[in-house]
């Protein structure tokens, strides 16, 4: 059995400072529904990649607790910080803390992290670490009872193994979604199937990538799992050193949409008056995708847009009021 990976990604640009909010976050509309969603409170994500800077100016707030799962530091478990720089970077796109005194802002800025380090600073990791990391966060308790709200992986391999399906799909049953990247093998065909594995498990959400000009990315691999897109082309976060970066990858693009499910958790609970379920988490989600009109083994159901649920209820509104007036002078004629 082979090692998993890091779905391969390119750092475009390392930087002291970037965008406070990046136009990634801008691009999903994640600030227009953070009052709503109270910024993702209450929520964690665990994070399955290479670890984290546990003392990132805009990250240390946000981390509840991590494991290393590697040889790194000795196998010492306790120390799960970054010695590759990818994981940091995803760790911000889901949840920096948008610092009043600068720094950079996740999708969801109030939600906790737990860091789960899984892949070594080479980028690879044992099939067995990862799968030990997902039981770890089904398992895992907070001090005050939390459980994890949402599964981020940005890895992947050519392998379908089945003891890593199996526990997928466990998390999938007690109610976590499992967010994963669809790989950068794509050759700009959308009609050809390229396949890593976690993302091409029916029970995962799979996220391609788009650039800022809403095309389908041509490392973005296509599939008839894809779930959704979002933005993962020269994406600023976080990264080792207390420092920012722009990468680029489906790896990118994952973490958009784990901190979106945080911000939707608390504002659909919050609508419904009760726990969702995986399921109903997930149909929320796919609620707020708009179709980019390209092959649904491309896009999926479309690109993450937080806020189409407002702009629709605000169009029904004119529509109706003006349908109001228009019978109103109807009945005066």
């Amino acid at each position: 059995m082979t090692k998993l990976y890091l779905i391969p990604y390119r750092v475009e640009e390392l930087v002291e400072q970037a965008p406070q909010i990046p136009e990634g976050i801008r691009m999903i509309e994640a600030p227009e529904v953070w009052e709503a969603a109270e910024k993702g409170k209450g929520t964690i994500i665990a994070i399955l990649d290479t670890g984290c800077q546990p003392d990132h100016p805009d990250l240390q707030d946000r981390i509840i607790g991590g494991k290393n799962f590697t040889p790194d530091f000795d196998g010492d478990a306790a120390n799960f910080d970054d010695n590759n720089g990818h994981g940091t970077h995803v760790a911000g796109t889901v949840a920096a803390s948008y610092r009043k005194d600068g720094g950079i802002a996740g999708v969801a800025p109030s939600a906790q992290l737990l860091i789960l380090k899984v892949l070594a600073g080479e980028g690879g990791g044992e099939y067995q670490g990862i799968i030990d990391g997902i039981q770890f966060a089904i398992d895992w308790r907070g001090p005050n009872g939390e459980t994890v709200t949402v599964i981020s992986m940005s890895l992947g391999g050519p392998e379908d193994v089945t003891d890593l399906h199996e526990v997928i799909k466990r998390a999938v049953d007690v109610g976590i979604p499992v967010v994963c990247a669809a790989g950068n093998e794509g050759d700009d065909l959308h009609d050809t199937n390229e396949f890593a594995y976690p993302g091409a498990y029916g029970e995962v959400i799979q996220v391609g990538v788009v650039n800022f000009d809403r095309r389908i990315a041509n490392f973005s691999n296509t599939n008839d799992e894809i779930d959704l897109v979002a933005p993962g082309v020269d994406i600023y976060s976080t990264y080792p050193g207390g420092k920012y970066a722009s990468l680029s990858g489906t790896s990118m693009a994952t973490p958009h949409v784990s901190g979106a499910l945080a911000l939707i958790k608390n504002i659909a609970e919050k609508e419904f008056a009760r726990e969702l379920t995986e399921a109903e988490l997930y149909a929320q989600l796919v609620r707020r995708t708009m179709p980019l009109g390209y092959p649904k083994t491309a896009e999926g159901n479309g690109l993450l847009s937080l806020d189409i649920l407002n702009k629709i209820e605000q169009l029904f509104k004119v529509i109706n009021r003006s349908y109001s007036t228009t019978e109103k002078r109807k009945l005066n004629d």
